[in-house]
């Protein structure tokens, strides 16, 4: 499909967890200020959303190619 976004397989858990500039305070206060923040910014964000169908699509693929890594060729 052409409006897919690239494919970026090849993750390791390392690449889950957030960069130190968008990690979350330990203060529950704190916490509920950053996060309303975070979503207040996502909704304002004006590039295309990417839709559910591509994504889940692309995340099975990686999942089936986590299950069974001599088809990952």
């Amino acid at each position: 499909m052409p409006d897919d976004p690239p494919d970026f397989d090849g993750f390791d858990a390392s690449d889950f967890d957030p960069p130190p500039h968008m990690r979350g305070p330990e203060d529950p206060v704190a916490y509920d200020a950053w996060f309303r923040a975070q979503v207040e910014a996502a909704i304002a964000d004006p590039r295309p959303g990417i839709p559910h169908e591509v994504v889940m699509r692309k995340m099975q693929a990686i999942l089936d190619r986590r299950k069974n890594p001599s088809r990952s060729a």
